[in-house]
């Protein structure tokens, strides 16, 4: 493993304007549904509201370490980078990466709409480092870090802790018992996130898992080149949904836990994470979790979920705060 110092870090962010009519088109030509276009569970996942700029300019402000970030996306081009001669200028180490590159030799399964695909494959980004952190565009970081934020002598520093799988928590047994009795197959088989990290995880042999927040994962690419040269079959079977499936698995999980298998990990039994999902809360309250993120020494990571669904006024409040933070 390199000395911490010596460690080249990239960061990886996924993206897609879902309100571009040229991708809501493109969905439409494979949704089953097409009256669910529209609906709020859709459109929640790929609706945006530019939030991504504050995101790259955070790891531009506040991870000085990372030599490149690249954008992984579906043939589209956020809008602080539209400007070429601008962003040259302005985001000289910012690359945005098509899909069909990291798709190379799995074209079949494209277009994809299913953030668990593209995930499984960020690791063929060409000329991407050996160590890398990814997040999503709604992610953020509130202060200064370092590379040893993110990994020791190489090996990744993995936030979360350990944790039952569901069918060993008496609640979630009980849950499952009456969606069943009811009927609610929906319930049953629908994707959840933590469901999906549990899924690797028995995979993997484990009998607990360390369970993953919604934050800025460290990764590494031999880990997944090296998993899935020995195992083809297992990335096929997660890359050939253009949708969320139950039967999907999440890839930082499996990359957290391959590590652990191989003691090539840190252990951080604190997320550092400020996290939003519900803004119909009061004022006070939204404005009191941003104080929050900028007092909390502790306290690295933001994220601020589905701000597209967040109403207008208090949009307008949280897009002011990013903007005097970041710009």
């Amino acid at each position: 493993m390199q000395e911490t110092k010596d460690i080249i870090v990239d960061a990886v962010i996924t993206w897609v304007d879902g309100n571009d009519p040229v991708h809501k088109a493109k969905m439409a030509n494979y949704i089953e549904n097409k009256s669910s276009l529209n609906n709020k569970s859709v459109r929640m996942r790929y609706d945006q509201v530019n939030e991504i700029e504050f995101a790259v300019k955070s790891i531009l402000k506040n991870a000085k370490f990372v030599r490149n970030i690249f954008i992984v996306t579906d043939n589209q081009t956020p809008e602080f980078l539209k400007d070429t001669e601008k962003a040259e200028k302005e985001f000289p180490n910012v690359f945005v990466i098509d899909h069909k590159t990291i798709f190379e030799g799995h074209h079949q399964y494209l277009p994809t709409f299913n953030s668990m695909s593209i995930e499984s494959l960020l690791y063929k980004i060409p000329s991407l480092s050996e160590c890398f952190v990814y997040l999503n565009d709604d992610f953020f970081l509130t202060r200064e870090t370092s590379k040893s934020d993110f990994f020791i002598d190489g090996k990744p520093i993995i936030r979360g802790e350990w944790t039952s799988f569901y069918e060993d928590i008496w609640y979630k047994k009980l849950q499952l018992l009456i969606y069943n009795l009811i009927g609610k197959n929906e319930k049953v088989n629908a994707f959840g996130f933590k469901k999906s990290q549990q899924l690797i995880v028995k995979k993997l042999g484990f009998k607990k898992y360390v369970r993953l927040d919604h934050t800025f994962t460290s990764l590494r690419k031999s880990t997944f080149n090296t998993y899935y040269q020995e195992n083809k079959k297992m990335l096929d079977s997660n890359i050939k949904y253009r949708f969320r499936n139950s039967n999907q698995y999440v890839p930082q999980s499996l990359a957290a836990h391959l590590e652990i298998k191989n003691n090539t990990f840190v252990l951080k039994n604190d997320y550092q994470l400020v996290y939003f999902q519900n803004y119909k809360k009061p004022f006070f309250w939204i404005k009191y979790k941003l104080r929050k993120a900028l007092k909390s020494d502790n306290k690295l990571f933001l994220c601020m979920q589905s701000l597209d669904q967040c109403p207008e006024e208090k949009l307008s409040f949280i897009k002011k705060w990013l903007s005097n933070k970041y710009n």
